[in-house]
């Protein structure tokens, strides 16, 4: 199985705080690769580590920054803004994915909505990515 976790990032860390994860076989991309790298690289990236197997996509919502993002369990600052985010999941169509969510987001947590808001924008794009991989593949009979 292949694994590919893109802007990982804390308040601190080391390097070797990520050593179980690659020898699991994740490829580990913290937020300052992204930053360094670009958006669009990591991308291209990604999807010639999943190639075109069948994926599943989880998308944490605390992965964004909290002034995109406050209603989540934890949330840690230097995350990426919506934008960016829109357009990693706009740089998924054409691949499998069989399935997708989007995690931590606890509307308790933002009265204003934004979070539940940027949340279910997620999800459409995810669910845009998903029909559109499939439209590019047809369907076998069961």
């Amino acid at each position: 199985m292949t694994r590919v976790q893109i802007g990982i990032r804390g308040t601190y860390y080391h390097e070797t705080d990520f050593d179980f994860a690659r020898e699991a076989g994740f490829r580990v991309i913290t937020m300052e690769e992204v930053v360094d790298r670009g958006i669009q690289a990591m991308m291209v990236e990604a999807r010639g580590i999943v190639g075109d197997l069948p994926c599943y996509v989880s998308f944490d919502i605390d992965s964004l920054d909290p002034a995109f993002a406050p209603g989540t369990g934890t949330p840690e600052i230097g995350g990426l803004p919506t934008r960016e985010a829109q357009s990693a999941l706009r740089a998924l169509r054409g691949c499998r994915i069989v399935g997708a969510d989007v995690v931590e987001v606890a509307p308790p947590f933002d009265p204003s909505g934004l979070t539940a808001l940027t949340g279910a924008s997620i999800m459409f794009e995810l669910l845009c990515a998903i029909a559109e991989g499939r439209r590019e593949r047809p369907q076998t009979s069961r």
